[in-house]
């Protein structure tokens, strides 16, 4: 079962659970190439099957939140990401996000689409992901969430066949189309990125292939890419 950190305080105030905070180049979204400073909290509610950062699941350190929006904010990054596991599931995360925004940075959060996005500042770009059939988590999705999603924010969706891509293509034409930006990520060793390119253009699809650029850059490093 994925950790699932719950609301805790210390000191009398209220705590994450961290798992790492560090700087590096955005490798996903639209803002792919950008230097980024990451919040990763621990912590998950799913169980993707290609999922890259299994290591996030434990508890990790508990620290106060202003403690965690001080150490982003000292690294003085163009943007803060605040990601997972799942950030939403630490109720201490809103706060974070907050906090963030007000100390003047450029914030984004990354979520699996599964938690209520009610409780995120408008000021915030929310990355939100759609599970596919191949994750075997699609039937978690919350597709209300896409409502709550604004022009500039976006969904990204991990696909691992032509399966998923067909998927998604009905997705996007029928749920997404001018609502938001899209971004389709292949899981490499089960669906060669040059495939996916020749699908999206032979059906004109109004999204971004997406390739994790921080694995290209770095594909010995595990962690804090």
């Amino acid at each position: 079962m994925p950790g699932t950190p719950g609301l805790c305080y210390f000191r009398g105030m209220q705590t994450l659970f961290l798992c790492e905070i560090f700087l590096s180049i955005q490798g996903e979204s639209h803002f792919a190439g950008y230097p980024c400073a990451f919040v990763r909290l621990s912590g998950c509610n799913l169980e993707c099957s290609f999922c890259d950062t299994r290591y996030a699941f434990g508890e990790g350190e508990e620290l106060p939140v202003e403690e965690v929006a001080r150490r982003a904010l000292e690294l003085k990054a163009p943007y803060v990401e605040v990601t997972g596991g799942e950030p939403l599931l630490q109720p201490g995360t809103p706060e974070l996000l907050r906090l963030l925004v007000r100390g003047g940075a450029k914030v984004l959060l990354e979520t699996n689409g599964s938690l209520p996005l009610d409780e995120v500042p408008e000021e915030v770009h929310v990355i939100m992901d759609l599970k596919t059939p191949g994750s075997g988590m699609a039937d978690r999705n919350l597709w209300e969430n896409l409502e709550r999603l604004k022009g500039e924010d976006e969904v990204k969706i991990v696909l691992t066949s032509e399966e998923d891509y067909l998927w998604a293509l009905e997705v996007i034409r029928n749920r997404i189309a001018g609502r938001c930006r899209v971004s389709l990520s292949p899981v490499v060793e089960t669906l060669p990125p040059a495939l996916l390119a020749e699908w999206m253009v032979r059906d004109r699809l109004d999204a971004r292939l997406q390739l994790q650029l921080h694995r290209i850059i770095w594909p010995e490093r595990e962690r804090g890419v």
